[in-house]
């Protein structure tokens, strides 16, 4: 492939420039595609074809390898020693010769035959390339543009390929537009026929914690732990934090003064609530803040079940159960324990009707047993963390 050694080198510069690959990949991709153009129009599939770019000029030579035998069975592959001898004296069985076949003004026809071949393995090492670059990436907050909404579908844009934001990973009634920017969690990346697939998410639990050490800085320097993420997306998330200096209050340090860094990550996930809890080791201490802001009475735990059972008043029930329940299954996902909220006054009825029948049957002893019969069914919550 004859061609001005300036155009030639200053074409494949341009082209890894633009498309950030490796100029050997190019030069391997020109060369795969100057065989199938001489296999196609001069030759066919079994010859052994070699190929020699200069990667300065850009001149080529196609050289036909054979193999020096004593008798030729394969003509495509072999050649005789009779024969290899009369190319270069001294030649012997068992050795190899390249004959070059290079055609006249083969460089126009091959240029003309690769061009496919070209852009295919270019779009190969292009895939590659993004490939290599996002799989490093994945576990991280990507910044993206709203290419087009194709119905419930939104195509972004990334820095240097596009991917899909499914319905399942959109936060619930955010409405999306051509042109926006916004931030979005690379959950994984997949390397396909058709290239990198970037599964990204604005759902997914830690897209919070991202976010968090974007605004937090005891976050993103480790000062303030998140302990655990529990999230309905678009609707509530609970957030346990700790802190490694006892100086730092892990949630004040989140919050931040009057509430500006939680407000902003708040206003990234479409006014999603979001509640920071301190850890606690103590279990009562635990229940009381995952179930806020309502106010416990009782509670009884079912440690071989992993359960518990929370007596509140009628009027914090709907506060401990929350809008369509998500606030006792976020609790229930912090805790890992499944939470049952039941009513004081339902169990206050069941202990009368346990007086009663302790009366009637022994009057001397009702109220003792009375007593018993509370003391097994509940623990108040004051002397819950003393059973601990």
């Amino acid at each position: 492939m004859n061609s001005n050694p300036q155009n030639f080198a200053a074409a494949i510069n341009q082209l890894c420039d633009e498309k950030k690959i490796e100029a050997e990949a190019v030069f391997e991709a020109v060369e795969e595609a100057i065989k199938a153009a001489y296999r196609k129009d001069f030759g066919n599939r079994d010859q052994n074809l070699e190929v020699i770019l200069d990667r300065i000029t850009g001149k080529t030579n196609v050289l036909l390898v054979k193999k020096i035998v004593d008798k030729v069975e394969n003509p495509q592959a072999e050649i005789s020693v009779e024969d290899a001898q009369q190319i270069k004296k001294g030649l012997k069985a068992g050795a190899k010769i390249k004959i070059d076949v290079t055609p006249f003004d083969y460089g126009r026809i091959a240029s003309q035959s690769a061009k496919q071949v070209i852009i295919q393995k270019i779009q190969d090492a292009e895939r590659q390339a993004i490939y290599a670059e996002y799989t490093d990436r994945e576990d991280e907050l990507l910044n993206a543009l709203v290419h087009r909404v194709d119905g419930r579908f939104v195509h972004l844009e990334l820095d240097r390929t596009t991917a899909i934001l499914e319905p399942r990973d959109q936060i619930p009634r955010e409405r999306y537009q051509q042109g926006q920017r916004i931030k979005v969690y690379l959950e994984k990346v997949e390397l396909t026929t058709r290239g990198s697939m970037l599964k990204v998410s604005r759902t997914h639990p830690r897209m919070i914690f991202r976010l968090m050490e974007l605004e937090i800085p005891e976050v993103r320097n480790g000062t303030v732990v998140v302990k655990k993420i529990a999230r309905e997306a678009g609707i509530r998330c609970k957030i346990v934090v700790d802190s490694t200096d006892a100086n730092v209050d892990p949630v004040g340090a989140c919050v931040g003064q009057r509430g500006v860094r939680i407000q902003n990550i708040t206003d990234e996930v479409n006014g999603e609530r979001i509640d920071v809890i301190e850890f606690s080791e103590d279990f009562e201490t635990m229940l009381k803040e995952v179930l806020s802001p309502a106010k416990l009475d009782h509670f009884v735990k079912h440690d071989d079940e992993k359960r518990v059972e929370v007596y509140v008043a009628e009027d914090q029930r709907a506060l401990a159960i929350g809008k369509s329940g998500q606030n006792v299954r976020l609790a229930g996902e912090i805790l890992g324990w499944d939470i049952d909220i039941l009513n004081t006054a339902e169990l206050a009825g069941e202990v009368a009707v346990e007086e009663e029948k302790v009366s009637s049957e022994k009057p001397a002893e009702a109220e003792t047993t009375a007593e018993k019969a509370v003391a097994e069914k509940t623990e108040p919550v004051e002397e819950a963390a003393k059973s601990e």
